[in-house]
């Protein structure tokens, strides 16, 4: 048998021996694993689903300590069922990165392969062209044998060619699979960063709870008398804060503002359910001093992570629960926007930025809470033209008329349904 002959065989079998599996012992027990997680996940969602629930049932309820000490238990159930689904998550996530790390090596494995395969047909055609006629007679027994020869050359090129394609499949698979393990991989950075919000937003509602229990001294008639107080304080807020706008003026101009279009903002919670619409509803008469209400409220238990509706920088941010007897905004942040809008989160548990910081869509801004005048844990949302929005102290003199807060005059204020 002639040298052309031999490669010839050699090449078939490196095609035979293209792709290896050198994970094939770990790959079925990894599949059964991101099986195993996935159920646990599906009962871990269902489990939320019903503490949601729950909280709905309990805020429907009339305001008792009890209620709002249950309230604050299933929030605190609900969150740390929810850190439990991203920890899981962050495992299969884990898991699919090892599954695609062991699909590159075999992959990578088959481009050594080929390329061996290549590099050894190249050097024997060479061989083969160099062979002068005589050397190749002599080589050979007869005419016949190398013919036979020849044809092997062709089969050679042939199976040259297909190794090439082969080598071109699996460049493109490998750089699939590595674009794959990278998304994958900020991914998981993204589901850590949430951990770390839920993980941060759960001591905030422990620390509620232990607050309202402080504060009630686990007396029903300390918090009714709280609550009472907060309704008493509201009314005359509004009033001062209604007196304020009035005589603010602005005129709008619309130009300046982006055209209404859903998704112009992202909504500030990841579930949402509203609870108060903009502007005048069946209820703002009977809730609001002004007949209207100024925002859009949406439902979220305590330490739920409230998020930037855009991209923008920190106009200001405050507390009016700091001024003793003033049941306002509570904890609020102000975000200004590039697109000419402004946007209010307010009666936060926690704020987690700073005045004149940079924040992108979506990123955790604080959590909600029931700060200042709340009937109820839940954000107040409000979208201004940015050039109506002021920050400045309610009126002159003490109390709640020294509170600083978002003002703006009527006209400043937009509808965010408009914008979401």
């Amino acid at each position: 048998m002639s040298n052309v002959w031999k490669f010839a065989t050699l090449a078939g079998m490196f095609a035979v021996l293209v792709p290896i599996a050198l994970f094939a012992q770990s790959a079925e027990e990894i599949k059964n694993q991101i099986s195993t997680q996935r159920g646990q996940l599906e009962a871990l969602n269902k489990e939320i689903a019903a503490y949601e629930k729950e909280l709905q049932a309990v805020g429907a309820k009339k305001q008792t300590l009890q209620s709002a000490v249950n309230s604050l238990d299933l929030s605190v159930k609900k969150t740390q069922t929810k850190i439990k689904a991203i920890q899981n998550q962050i495992s299969t996530t884990e898991l699919e990165i090892r599954e695609l790390s062991g699909h590159i090596v075999d992959k990578e494995a088959a481009i050594s392969i080929d390329s061996a395969a290549i590099a050894e047909t190249i050097r024997n055609l060479h061989e083969a062209a160099n062979a002068s006629l005589v050397e190749m007679v002599l080589a050979n027994n007869s005419m016949s044998d190398l013919w036979d020869d020849t044809e092997a050359t062709i089969s050679i090129q042939d199976t040259m060619h297909k190794h090439v394609e082969s080598l071109e499949v699996a460049m493109v698979e490998l750089t699939e699979d590595r674009d794959a393990e990278e998304k994958k991989r900020a991914q998981l950075v993204s589901q850590r960063n949430d951990l770390k919000s839920e993980e941060q937003s759960l001591a905030v509602q422990k620390k509620e709870q232990t607050a309202l229990l402080t504060q009630t001294k686990n007396q029903e008639s300390n918090y009714q008398a709280i609550i009472a107080q907060k309704t008493a304080a509201k009314k005359s807020f509004e009033q001062a804060l209604n007196d304020l706008e009035s005589k603010l003026q602005f005129t709008l101009d619309p130009s300046k503002l982006p055209a209404a279009g859903k998704g112009i903002l992202r909504w500030p919670l990841d579930n949402i359910r509203i609870t108060q619409q903009f502007g005048r509803t069946a209820d703002s008469g009977r809730l609001y001093s002004s007949g209207t209400h100024n925002g859009v409220d949406f439902a979220a238990s305590i330490g739920t992570p409230v998020k930037a509706a855009l991209s923008g920088t920190v106009m200001a941010t405050g507390n009016t629960d700091a001024i003793s007897g003033c049941y306002s905004y509570g904890k609020w942040v102000l975000l200004k926007h590039a697109n000419g809008l402004a946007t209010l989160y307010a009666h936060l548990s926690q704020i987690n930025v700073a005045e004149g910081g940079s924040v992108s869509t979506g990123q955790a801004i604080g959590y909600s809470g029931n700060t200042g005048y709340a009937t109820g844990p839940h954000l107040h949302f409000t979208v201004y033209a940015a050039g109506a929005v002021q920050v400045r102290p309610l009126g002159s003199g003490k109390g709640c008329n020294a509170a600083v807060m978002p003002v703006s005059a009527m006209s400043g204020y937009l509808n965010p349904l408009d914008y979401l």
